[in-house]
C-alpha cells in the first residue's frame, strides 16, 4: 500500500512537470503535499527523494523540496546523450522494422497532430516526448525505453524554460519524415533525420528566456 501510494505521488508530480504544469523552481512544500494526497509526510518525503533521484526535482537542506531548474549547461549535456543514443536506437530500429511497427507509429502521429490541431498543450508536449519513448518501446527494449523516458523528462523541464513558441509543429513534421525514412528501411537518411532532428529541438532553445513560475495547488487542480 504504502510503495503504491509513493508510486502515485511520484507519477502524478512527474506528469505535472513533464506537462509544463509545474514549473522550474516551484516549491513543493511536503504538508501542503501530503493534505493534497491524503498521506503522510513520510510517504511525500519518499516520493520526493526518488524525484530528486530523476533528476526531476531539487532537495535543499532545511529549505526543502523544489522543481529542478537546468542549467544551460546541462541542457546541452541532455541532448549530447540523446543524440548519442538515439542514433544508434534509429539504426537498430531500420534492423527490425516490420509493417505494424511503422502502423504504430504513425498512429502516435495522427495522435500529435490532433493535439496540435486542438491546441493542447499539455498532449502535445507529452506526445512529441513519447514518440522518442515509443520507438525503443517498439524494439521490445524496455531498459531503453526507460532510460529515454528519464532524460525526455528532464527535456520536458528544459524546453519549458528554453523553448521558443511554434517549435512543436516543426517537431511533428521531423517525426513524420523520420517514420517515412524508418518505413522505406533507409538508414542513413534515417539517423540522419533523427539527428537533425534533435539537432533543431537545441536551436530551438532560447537560454535567456525569462522564466516562468507557476503555484503548487493550481498544477495539482
Amino acid at each position: 500500500m504504502e510503495s503504491s501510494s509513493t508510486r502515485h505521488i511520484v507519477e502524478t508530480l512527474s506528469r505535472a512537470i513533464v506537462e509544463h504544469r509545474l514549473h522550474p523552481g516551484t516549491k513543493l512544500a511536503e504538508q501542503k503535499l501530503a493534505d493534497h494526497f491524503g498521506v503522510s509526510r513520510t510517504l511525500v518525503r519518499q516520493a520526493l527523494f526518488q524525484l530528486a533521484q530523476n533528476r526531476l526535482i531539487r532537495l535543499e537542506p532545511a529549505r526543502g523540496a523544489f522543481v529542478a531548474t537546468p542549467s544551460v549547461d546541462e541542457a546541452r549535456q541532455v541532448f549530447a546523450v540523446r543524440r548519442m543514443l538515439e542514433a544508434e536506437m534509429t539504426r537498430e530500429f531500420v534492423r527490425t522494422v516490420t509493417p505494424a511497427k511503422i502502423k504504430a507509429l504513425k498512429a502516435h502521429i495522427a495522435e500529435e497532430k490532433k493535439a496540435l490541431d486542438g491546441q493542447d498543450v499539455a498532449s502535445r508536449t507529452e506526445l512529441l516526448a513519447d514518440f522518442h519513448v515509443r520507438m525503443a518501446e517498439l524494439m521490445g527494449n524496455h531498459v531503453l525505453a526507460e532510460l529515454l523516458g528519464e532524460l525526455l523528462s528532464r527535456c520536458a523541464l528544459i524546453t519549458l524554460m528554453y523553448q521558443s513558441a511554434g517549435a512543436a509543429g516543426h517537431s511533428h513534421d521531423e517525426h513524420e519524415a523520420i517514420v517515412k525514412a524508418l518505413a522505406a528501411k533507409d538508414t542513413e537518411l534515417a539517423v540522419r533525420l533523427m539527428q537533425e532532428h534533435l539537432q533543431h529541438v537545441e536551436a530551438n532553445l532560447t537560454f535567456d528566456r525569462k522564466l516562468p513560475s507557476n503555484d503548487l495547488s493550481m498544477a495539482l487542480s
